[in-house]
């Protein structure tokens, strides 16, 4: 029994994270500032451009949160409210990261950033934007609803910022608290967990690509058919 409960503990890594996820989490990483400095900097027809991108790629990971791997999808690591209250109770407790994919205060963090850039690139189609060209769907709001839009599109963006501050602070805890190093798996894709875990499905590069050219095909036509 020693022996088997011995066997039980041994790590070995195993693939958790695939392409899609790791590179729509590391792209946001430029192109969040940019569509920031583009504005402030007087650029709004680049930063109409980062916005299209925003969309694209928010809309792809939706897509791959319902078709894609077994760790990016929603139905896998959204869990019950109780059980992210539970686990933050243990935020500063030192112990082994086991959890093959999100944990379960992380997956509801994943889904209100994901909220937060959705309202970001929808509210910026109906923007107005001074000095430059407006959101293609702009010309349909009167003066008030588009001047409204446009104070969400601004106030929504200082959310991001606030919530992406928040996610780094609770990677730092995580660090050098928990002693669980959340940075290296999504560079990797790997983490080492118990030999007895079962491997999560990994969907194909090939299915990926097709929902991010969807993805891509409607953030071009809101841009440009309008």
């Amino acid at each position: 029994m020693a022996l088997r409960n011995r066997q039980k503990m041994v790590m070995l890594p195993m693939q958790v994270w695939d392409l899609p996820v790791r590179l729509f989490h590391w792209l946001l990483l430029p192109l969040l500032p940019a569509a920031y400095l583009t504005m402030k900097g007087g650029y709004p027809a680049v930063h109409l451009i980062i916005g299209y991108v925003l969309l694209a790629l928010v809309l792809f990971r939706v897509l791959w949160g319902l078709f894609g791997s077994d760790t990016a999808r929603f139905a896998q690591f959204l869990r019950r409210p109780a059980a992210a209250v539970h686990h933050l109770r243990r935020l500063t407790v030192a112990e082994p990261d086991n959890e093959v994919g999100h944990n379960a205060a992380g997956g509801w963090m994943v889904l209100f950033m994901l909220l937060l850039l959705l309202v970001q690139a929808v509210t910026g189609l109906f923007a107005h934007h001074k000095g430059g060209p407006d959101g293609p769907l702009a010309k349909f709001l009167g003066d008030t609803a588009a001047g409204l839009v446009t104070n969400v599109h601004g106030a929504n963006f200082k959310l991001i910022f606030f919530a992406a501050a928040g996610h780094v602070a609770v990677v730092a805890v995580y660090l050098f608290i928990k002693k669980q190093n959340l940075i290296r798996p999504m560079v990797t894709g790997k983490k080492r967990l118990p030999a007895a875990t079962r491997a999560p499905r990994l969907r194909s590069r090939l299915l990926a690509l097709l929902l991010l050219i969807v993805a891509g095909v409607v953030s071009a036509t809101l841009a440009t058919q309008f």
